[in-house]
């Protein structure tokens, strides 16, 4: 069991099940609606503890009902909030995910009323108590003084870094972590037609990863590319969550000191699994 800290948002997801996605100014019924705790960097540590992990999130929290639906999911996967700030004013940032039944895909709109995770809160933490330190590419000015920080005091930690859209001046952190995390969208929308081509557009020494759907998911490592295609299940049911599941199942693999061939096999694996079935409930065991 490692012990795992990760830094970002949770959020307050409410999910709409249409039988297939609406054209603009329809009126559609929902199949199914619920409401779950979302999140990127809380949706990782909720699978990393279903694998054994001991898990913390450092994000922000504020005194509002939405906060203890939020608080409540996390208890269930035993991550532990001390590392949070909480704040008596704002709202806790929601999705309004439409889940499509015809494609298994999601379409998310968001809001957000509620400041984001500090350095200065940041180095308040213990870090000498954690394994591997997890980022989200968010918050850049912030993130790269944690950065940087991580590892001028503490650089035998561990530390990855998820870029999942393009945000201002988000490469200046690509230097900072032990691991990069691609998603298609980041790679698309800066002009890359192929997980590959991004990857091959980065410095040799850099260990990174990029997902790319149904075609699997590359990696780049000792300055080759590898690649793993994708593992779907039988009926595609729930995507909301599965870059997130592959990030979980990299970073538990390579804990284990597998290479990171073997990791992203094992990822592909797992976020097919995770595209089966609703949710993260039992995501193991199942």
């Amino acid at each position: 069991m490692a012990k795992i800290l990760a830094i970002g948002i949770a959020t307050l997801d409410i999910i709409n099940t249409v039988e297939k996605y609406p054209n603009e100014d329809d009126e559609i019924r929902v199949v199914s609606q619920r409401k779950a705790r979302g999140g990127n960097a809380t949706n990782t540590l909720a699978v990393l503890s279903q694998l054994g992990h001991q898990c913390s999130w450092a994000g922000v929290l504020i005194n509002e009902p939405d906060a203890k639906t939020i608080q409540h999911d996390l208890e269930q996967f035993k991550i532990d909030t001390r590392p949070c700030t909480i704040l008596s004013e704002g709202k806790m940032p929601t999705s309004y995910i439409s889940h499509s039944v015809e494609t298994g895909s999601r379409t998310i709109v968001h809001h957000r009323d509620c400041p984001e995770f500090s350095f200065a809160d940041f180095v308040k933490i213990n870090h000498q108590q954690y394994d591997w330190i997890h980022f989200e590419g968010r918050n850049i000015a912030e993130t790269a003084q944690m950065l940087t920080w991580l590892k001028q005091h503490h650089p035998n930690i561990a530390c990855s870094l998820e870029i999942e859209k393009s945000r201002p001046d988000i490469e200046s952190l690509f230097q900072l972590p032990q691991l990069l995390m691609f998603s298609q969208h980041y790679a698309t929308t800066v002009g890359y037609n192929s997980a590959q081509a991004l990857l091959a557009s980065l410095p040799n020494h850099l260990n990174a990863t990029c997902t790319w759907g149904k075609q699997g998911a590359w990696a780049l490592t000792n300055g080759d590319i590898i690649h793993h295609q994708a593992c779907p299940p039988e009926k595609v049911i729930d995507t909301l969550g599965a870059g997130d599941t592959f990030n979980a199942a990299l970073i538990s693999a390579l804990l284990q000191q597998q290479n990171l061939s073997q990791a992203v096999e094992q990822a592909c694996h797992l976020a097919g699994k995770k595209c089966g079935q609703l949710g993260f409930v039992d995501l193991i065991t199942k």
